[in-house]
């Protein structure tokens, strides 16, 4: 769902911000300024409980989740709802911009 932030219907930033807000963190509402926030991860040295960003129909961070390990994340589109993916996956793979350490 398109801007939504509970579990009726959530957008990717609706639920990060959701699943944060559950363990005691508040994130701002979008994708981009969660971006904004926590310590640089590189790829290769991502933890469970890492957020993740992709680029989608414009330039810079529009879609993210959370990094699940062993390559997999969650998150939350407005077509197909929570579900996990791969980062390597042909869609998700030349889409990610980056990673951010949230929870140190």
């Amino acid at each position: 769902m398109w801007g939504g932030d509970t579990p009726q219907g959530f957008d990717c930033s609706g639920f990060t911000q959701y699943v944060f807000r559950l363990n005691g963190i508040n994130l701002p509402r979008t994708a981009d300024l969660q971006c904004e926030l926590g310590a640089s991860v590189s790829y290769n040295n991502l933890q469970p409980g890492d957020m993740v960003f992709f680029t989608t129909y414009a330039p810079g961070p529009l879609h993210n989740g959370i990094y699940i390990g062993n390559g997999l994340f969650i998150n939350s589109s407005s077509s197909s709802g929570v579900g996990i993916a791969r980062m390597d996956n042909s869609y998700w793979a030349p889409r990610y911009v980056g990673a951010k350490r949230i929870i140190h």
